[in-house]
């Protein structure tokens, strides 16, 4: 099967800065993948290479088997590929059901016209309903997003990532902040909501990786030195000694 993502010798140098090294990932249709690293190790340079937002120096990024580096990233969107960003990135004066409603337009199809009405577009009502249930947020749909809670803006990132019907979903840390029982919540309705669609996920938090990944891939410097299962990562002396340490126990 083709992959649902595939990086190829990918490099990206900022002057004379390497930051990426002949990087070389390849994730399965349907694959929850995490892209673990210690700070610096190029995980964030990663996502913006593959979601459009750098250009690499050299090298090809494949989504679903078709060549997207260089693209920009609402071509890359177009093609089946979401993402959220390390600081929450929601409209904040407009209410919760708004903020949702805009990325079910674009999905649905409909496109900036003055004589329409967007109340009178039933798919478009109904589709933002069923995704402010999925993440809890219905009683708070009439909200200015700006007034949420942290964890409640995430949440409803999440919701407004996932309402474009993208099959590749990738989340940037997404639990960074949180309590222990708001991350309890944020990993259940990660997990409930990729189900069927292939999680890229950058994430610190250990527990989070190791109870959500399929497979996990380790950063260092710019490049993977391991990819693996959590058990096989979690066995790996070389991830010992580069990043997890005691915390591989």
């Amino acid at each position: 099967m083709t992959p649902a993502i595939e990086v190829r010798a990918v490099e990206k140098h900022f002057g004379n800065v390497s930051i990426i090294q002949d990087l070389n990932l390849s994730i399965a249709q349907g694959e929850r993948h995490a892209i673990i690293g210690p700070n610096g190790a190029g995980k964030s340079t990663t996502f913006n290479l593959i979601s459009g937002y750098l250009s690499p120096s050299s090298g090809e990024i494949r989504l679903n088997g078709d060549v997207i580096s260089g693209l920009r990233p609402f071509e890359i969107n177009r093609r089946g590929l979401s993402r959220s960003f390390q600081v929450t990135n929601v409209f904040a004066r407009m209410t919760v059901w708004e903020n949702v409603r805009c990325a079910v337009l674009w999905a649905t199809g409909h496109r900036y016209a003055f004589w329409k009405n967007v109340d009178d577009l039933p798919e478009v009502r109904r589709r933002t309903a069923e995704i402010l249930e999925d993440i809890h947020l219905s009683h708070r749909r009439d909200v200015p997003a700006g007034l949420l809670t942290y964890a409640e803006q995430r949440e409803l990132e999440i919701g407004i990532t996932i309402a474009g019907g993208a099959n590749v979903i990738m989340l940037d840390e997404p639990t960074a902040g949180m309590s222990h029982a708001e991350t309890e919540r944020a990993v259940a309705l990660i997990r409930r909501l990729t189900e069927g669609r292939t999680l890229v996920i950058v994430e610190h938090d250990m527990s989070v990786v190791f109870g959500l990944a399929d497979r996990i891939s380790v950063l260092v410097y710019g490049h993977i030195i391991a990819s693996g299962t959590p058990e096989e990562i979690r066995a790996n002396p070389k991830v010992k000694e580069a990043y997890l340490g005691e915390e591989a126990h």
